[in-house]
């Protein structure tokens, strides 16, 4: 299934445009790797999305074609979600 797809059936994200928005920016990792829209997920595989200042770690346990909301939660198992600084750009002006 393409990730844009999965992102959208399991709820991880609402809409697959902003699926495929996300990943196409390089946010999303599947198994360490750098993932566009069109990749292809498959039960096992681990993602690592980030969002914002927030990175979430899942591994998918099961792919279906659509799903109720209740259900969606079923599709992967979250491993870890953390937070993370934004980094403030120094200027220099308030160095000297």
């Amino acid at each position: 299934m393409r990730l844009d797809k999965f992102l959208k059936v399991s709820r991880l994200i609402k809409r697959r445009t902003v699926a495929k928005e996300v990943a196409d920016q390089g946010r999303i990792k599947i198994n360490d790797t750098v993932a566009k829209s069109s990749s292809t997920v498959k039960i096992g595989d681990t993602l690592e999305i980030r969002f914002g200042n927030r990175i979430m770690t899942v591994e998918i346990l099961d792919i279906r074609d659509t799903t109720k909301k209740n259900e969606a939660v079923e599709l992967y198992k979250i491993i870890s979600e953390e937070r993370i600084e934004k980094e403030i750009p120094i200027i220099d002006e308030f160095l000297s």
